[in-house]
């Protein structure tokens, strides 16, 4: 329809809507909401009935414009010039505006040459490389505004506020919830499914991009990620936590993780396994404070005596930290390392299980969240070894990729020595703790050697004796004794010693080197109290003559020893024992009733017992009341 010109400084919500300018919405209700937001009811003024009217200034750049080109507002265009064309325009619409009014002014600078505004259009559309169309519609768009109000006139404009296609409520509900799901399906598949389910019902659906801009539109962003991403997505929309070292010192925490190595090294073969090539584990410890590598243990595979073996030579080298920080996997849960600690994830906790090594030397807990690198400071240190080390030029052709689809070109064409390998790793932790420059709180430019050295010279640092680092470095277990003999059974070995005939069929703690299983234990009573050091009792070929005559000695000297105990004890002759006793041992009178208790007899029986009771001796006077039935009484014990 066509609209009667309006000049007029003031417009109504009703007035703005139905002139459809741009970048106002097209009903009453949206106009309101948009001078709401934007603020232009500070300068509105109020009408009869309660309206109100709004005026030309208060509208955006864009609709000004268009009020100055249709002649529909008056002064509008003084505040078209006024108006900071950065209130109205992101920085890529400024540039497009300051392109367009750059040919415009090569359009004008031509027409006075040759004469004619369509053959400037033209020029400047070759040189420029823009269509001569564009360009007359650029100049269609300035005409009738002052020169400083092209460049505002010229930011591109995107029409909005249109009527927005109407979707059926179980439709929508229906792509909405196809769509949200941790499969992650396309727009376009769930809309073919959405159009299966439409069709047979006649319902009318809007085009796929139209549902999709409502997605992106009316579904909050965290929705969005929770329900194709996880749980683990929305909490990355937070920013990480900052954790200060400032209250810590060298020492004070550690930080112990495992790490598989992308290098592909050639294990040389043992007693019981050949040669083999695997990627090797290293189990490492971190000084929180410093971030200084301070111990490492590598072999193939991350376990408990790894980790033992990597605190032992931190114990040995630095010292005894203060606490610990350690995820649940079976390598750092086991009860051989934090036995006795309540605050485990992993394996059932018992009431009598040994200490672990760490709760024997008195090593606080602390549990990282799994699956979460942050908490572990270790880990960056892992991403920097995978570059400067697991890439040394050393290493070419055995490294793996660090993805299962990044395998370099000379993939598994080389394996490294053991040897070779390990001398390069204590080469590139050495050259990353002593490398200056580091950004961490501590550091501030130092290196992580210096950064302990400094800490470490100052700090309480605990020590252990010879005699506590050397049980405490032992695995420890629960066994029972065997109740006949005392004997140990425990990994497929027996133990034995004279001394664990006193504690035979108890629950004991055995101590012992998880790497020589064949050598002697150390075992301990229930309360701790140490009973002996075991040695294993080794199995002896059947017609081993030697082995015979060992068991024949050790037979006799057992005797002997018990002998000898049982003369210890000076026991009393069984017949000193005897005479000891008394002779004159009376019998004790027989009790006499004191209930008597009627006995009903039946048949045979009860006359029997009339028949005794004729020839028997006469009733007493207390049967005598009862005379009628004294053949059915008797006293019963």
């Amino acid at each position: 329809m066509s609209h009667p010109i309006i000049r007029a400084e003031w417009f109504t919500a009703d007035e703005l809507a139905e002139l459809r300018l741009p970048g106002i919405p097209r009903t009453k209700r949206k106009v309101n909401e948009l001078a709401k937001a934007e603020g232009w009811e500070s300068r509105a003024a109020a009408q009869r009935g309660g309206g109100r009217e709004y005026p030309v200034s208060a509208l955006p750049l864009a609709a000004r414009l268009e009020l100055v080109r249709s002649g529909r507002a008056a002064g509008a265009a003084d505040a078209v010039e006024a108006a900071p064309l950065s209130a109205f325009a992101n920085d890529r619409q400024r540039d497009a505006a300051g392109f367009r009014l750059q040919v415009l002014d090569a359009v004008e600078s031509y027409a006075n040459s040759v004469g004619s505004c369509d053959r400037a259009a033209a020029i400047a559309a070759a040189e420029f490389g823009v269509g001569k169309s564009s360009i007359l519609r650029w100049r269609s768009q300035v005409k009738g505004l002052p020169r400083a109000a092209w460049m505002g006139a010229l930011v591109p404009q995107y029409r909005g506020g249109g009527r927005q296609a109407e979707v059926n409520d179980e439709a929508w509900l229906i792509y909405r919830s196809d769509w949200l799901r941790p499969e992650k399906p396309t727009h376009m598949s769930c809309y073919r499914r959405l159009e299966m389910w439409a069709k047979p019902r006649g319902i009318a659906l809007p085009h796929p991009k139209t549902l999709e801009r409502k997605i992106e539109r009316e579904v909050p962003r965290e929705v969005i990620l929770a329900k194709r991403s996880g749980a683990e997505a929305v909490r990355k929309l937070l920013p990480p936590q900052i954790r200060t070292v400032a209250e810590l010192s060298a020492m004070e925490l550690v930080n112990i993780d495992g790490h598989r190595w992308d290098v592909f090294v050639r294990f040389p073969a043992t007693a019981t396994e050949p040669e083999r090539v695997a990627r090797p584990m290293m189990v490492a410890i971190q000084d929180v404070y410093s971030r200084k590598f301070l111990a490492r243990r590598i072999g193939e595979t991350e376990n408990a005596v790894l980790t033992r073996l990597c605190f032992a030579d931190l114990f040995r080298q630095q010292g005894i930290p203060s606490a610990v920080l350690l995820d649940n996997s079976r390598a750092f849960a086991s009860k051989w390392i934090t036995g006795g600690a309540t605050s485990r994830f992993r394996f059932k906790i018992r009431a009598d299980e040994p200490l672990g090594l760490l709760t024997q030397l008195g090593i606080r807990n602390h549990w990282a969240t799994p699956y979460r690198g942050r908490s572990k400071p270790i880990e960056r240190g892992f991403r920097d070894f995978c570059d400067a080390i697991a890439r040394h030029p050393a290493f070419a052709g055995a490294w793996t990729g660090n993805k299962i689809d990044a395998k370099p070109e000379n993939y598994a064409s080389k394996a490294i020595d053991l040897d070779v390998f390990l001398r390069v790793v204590d080469q590139g932790i050495a050259e990353h703790n002593a490398r200056t420059g580091r950004r961490t709180e501590a550091a501030r430019g130092r290196s992580f050697d210096e950064v302990f050295a400094e800490s470490y010279a100052r700090a309480a640092v605990g020590k252990a004796s010879a005699e506590d680092l050397r049980l405490a470095l032992l695995a420890a277990d629960r066994v029972r004794a065997e109740r006949q003999t005392g004997a140990i059974t425990f990994l497929g070995n027996r133990y034995w010693c004279e001394a664990l005939g006193k504690v035979a069929g108890q629950l004991l703690t055995i101590r012992f080197d998880p790497d020589d299983l064949h050598g002697e234990i150390h075992a301990y009573d229930a309360a701790g109290k140490f009973i002996a050091t075991v040695p294993v009792w080794e199995a002896s070929g059947f017609l081993d003559a030697d082995a015979a005559r060992r068991r024949a000695k050790l037979e006799a000297d057992h005797r002997k020893a018990v002998k000898r105990q049982v003369e210890l004890e000076q026991l009393l002759a069984p017949a000193d024992v005897a005479a000891l006793l008394p002779t004159d041992i009376e019998d004790a009178p027989a009790p006499r009733p004191s209930v008597i208790r009627p006995v009903r007899v039946r048949g045979s029986a009860a006359a029997r017992i009339e028949e005794a009771d004729d020839v028997g001796p006469a009733p007493t006077p207390f049967i005598d009341r009862f005379a009628g039935a004294v053949s059915r009484l008797r006293v019963v014990d």
